[in-house]
C-alpha cells in the first residue's frame, strides 16, 4: 500500500457523503499549494489530469 492509498482511504472515510464543487476543489488545492510551494508540481499535474475528459486519457 502506497502512502498515497492511506491518504485516499482517511478522505473517503471523513468526507465519503459530501458532495465537492469544482471550484471549492480548486481553492483548496491553490491554498494546499501556497502552503506547500514544494508540491505544485504534482498538483499540477492533478488538476490537468482531473480536468481532462476521459477521451483524452488514451
Amino acid at each position: 500500500m502506497y502512502a498515497t492509498d492511506r491518504g485516499i482511504e482517511e478522505l473517503l472515510e471523513r468526507r465519503g457523503e459530501e458532495t465537492l464543487a469544482v471550484p471549492m476543489l480548486a481553492e483548496r488545492m491553490s491554498a494546499f499549494v501556497d502552503e506547500h510551494p514544494e508540491f505544485e508540481t504534482a498538483v499540477e499535474r492533478l488538476a490537468t489530469y482531473l480536468a481532462r475528459d476521459d477521451d483524452d486519457l488514451d
